[in-house]
């Protein structure tokens, strides 16, 4: 069973060009599958059934797993055995008319316009670390980029006379955003501090010993920042969160926002449309005089 699923993660790698992040997901969630049929006395992956895959959700999700948690795991299983089945060494497929308990469905979070704009204007400074932390910052909301993509971009990615970049995201897909303005001025800023720490490759963002920045620093500056500008933890998925609920709020064009972000279902998408009704909810609630309370009304 371990050299099966050696097999098809390498497969995983070579072939779909997944990332080191997702198969070690896949990696994780098969190896629960595995460790489980090995206390089972499951010998092979043929001999799983959906009654036994079914038992190991249940005590998975007993154990505290999340919904979401738990759907991820059976994605990889459904996965596992198609590659399986492609290759004659099953014939049936366990997770088939399985699903995962449903969770409660958790909201991104993201900043509101002032304070995405009180982050970036306090982050202007006057060294190269500074300079640098503030083109990310500009970056990652301007064009909604993962962390991923911002320190895998290279000098030749970035047309700052074009305002484009040109990002490689999952599954190796390659899209080009647009750059706005004030992103494009702190890029310059940094680019022209960028040759003064020696280089030592064609990556965009370098640490202070001339290297391709890592995705660790990143967080750690960015949490920084948050705490220093405005009193909270903050990370960079937060400000590509923000950049797609501020420009779905502002365009109501989701399937603009779909191909900004990258996402290949829309669905994944929709859930930025949830973060918009709530904000006219909110609207509302304080505005219409037919919806707004007294302050002598019981809840």
């Amino acid at each position: 069973m371990q050299t099966d699923l050696d097999t098809y993660l390498e497969q995983l790698r070579s072939e779909r060009q997944l990332s080191a992040h997702t198969l070690d997901g896949y990696r994780r969630d098969l190896g629960k599958v595995l460790a489980w049929c090995a206390q089972q006395g499951i010998a092979d992956w043929a001999s799983l059934t959906p009654q036994q895959l079914r038992l190991l959700l249940a005590e998975l999700h007993g154990q505290g797993l999340s919904g979401r948690s738990l759907a991820r795991l059976l994605s990889a299983v459904r996965g596992l055995y198609r590659y399986l089945l492609r290759e004659g060494r099953c014939r049936h497929d366990p997770a088939v008319g399985l699903s995962p308990p449903k969770g409660e469905r958790r909201l991104p979070r993201t900043l509101d316009t002032d304070r995405a704009m009180q982050l970036l204007d306090a982050t202007v400074g006057d060294d190269a670390v500074a300079r640098r932390d503030h083109a990310m910052l500009e970056l990652l909301y301007s064009s909604g980029l993962r962390l991923g993509e911002l320190v895998g971009l290279e000098l030749a990615d970035l047309d700052l006379d074009a305002g484009l970049v040109r990002v490689t995201g999952k599954g190796n897909k390659t899209r080009v955003l647009p750059v706005g303005r004030q992103a494009r001025e702190a890029l310059r800023v940094w680019l022209r501090e960028r040759a003064q720490l020696a280089p030592q490759d064609n990556a965009l963002f370098i640490g202070v010993r001339g290297a391709r920045i890592h995705p660790r620093v990143v967080r750690q500056q960015m949490r920084q920042a948050g705490v220093r500008t405005l009193g909270q933890h903050l990370h960079p998925h937060m400000l590509r969160h923000s950049f797609a609920s501020h420009l779905l709020e502002s365009s109501q064009d989701l399937r603009a926002v779909q191909e900004l972000l990258g996402h290949a279902d829309i669905g994944t998408t929709q859930i930025y449309t949830h973060l918009d009704f709530q904000h006219l909810a909110k609207v509302y609630d304080s505005s219409h005089p037919r919806a707004r309370r007294r302050s002598s009304d019981k809840p």
